[in-house]
């Protein structure tokens, strides 16, 4: 099988069997977002859904969560990991938002990066998600089921050259859904140390499977 027949099959495949893919983070505005997405870094999403019902309830805005104290944001997200750093990204991501860009979440992946614990997945993430942008997040499910599989090559070594693939082979309208598909079957079948192969439904397609299977 082509790289070409490889990515042809298994977009099919998503999109008749995982069509409405999407984030797990609860959120209702870009705000929320930012914050739930940040949150989530080497923390599970389940986790991060549990911490942001009451961080929102005090911190319902930019305006408000730039005018926090430390202890107080400190304490709510105590059970996140790295709850230090991530208590002062939060607070310095809000100021720079309400500084820089007039209280609005910037939507493009350059202005996102100049923000207090925005890295390019995050503002890819962001970008894909809110507004649909055709930007892939590599975390560390895109990274390793799209090796696995085979949409990339194994010697791509770096997220950035594992994104940049990605987007070359996707077509454009379909790359926001399948940074989401790509990320639950990692989550839930393609997992690290023991994949579900047998449950898969990528099989015919999959290069670890085959060579597994030889």
């Amino acid at each position: 099988m082509t790289r070409k027949e490889r990515y042809e099959y298994i977009i099919r495949w998503f999109q008749e069997h995982s069509p409405e893919a999407e984030t797990e983070l609860l959120y209702d505005n870009p705000y929320q977002l930012l914050v739930a997405v940040i949150l989530s870094a080497q923390c599970t999403d389940k986790r991060v859904n549990l911490t942001t019902p009451a961080l929102f309830e005090k911190y319902p805005d930019v305006q408000s969560l730039s005018k926090a104290g430390f202890d107080e944001l400190f304490t709510l997200i105590r059970s996140i990991s790295y709850p230090n750093n991530k208590t002062k990204h939060l607070i310095g991501m809000a100021q720079r938002v309400k500084e820089q860009f007039g209280g609005t979440i910037p939507m493009t992946v350059e202005e996102l990066v100049q923000l207090p614990g925005v890295g390019r997945k995050t503002a890819n993430v962001i970008t894909s998600v809110i507004d649909r942008q055709p930007n892939m997040a590599v975390d560390t499910h895109v990274f390793r089921v799209s090796k696995r599989i085979g949409l990339v090559p194994a010697t791509a070594s770096t997220p950035l050259a594992v994104e940049k693939i990605l987007i070359k082979n996707i077509p454009e309208s379909l790359v926001h859904k399948a940074h989401h598909w790509l990320i639950l079957h990692g989550r839930y079948t393609c997992l690290a140390r023991n994949p579900k192969c047998s449950n898969c439904g990528l099989q015919k397609a999959c290069r670890f499977f085959q060579q597994e299977n030889r």
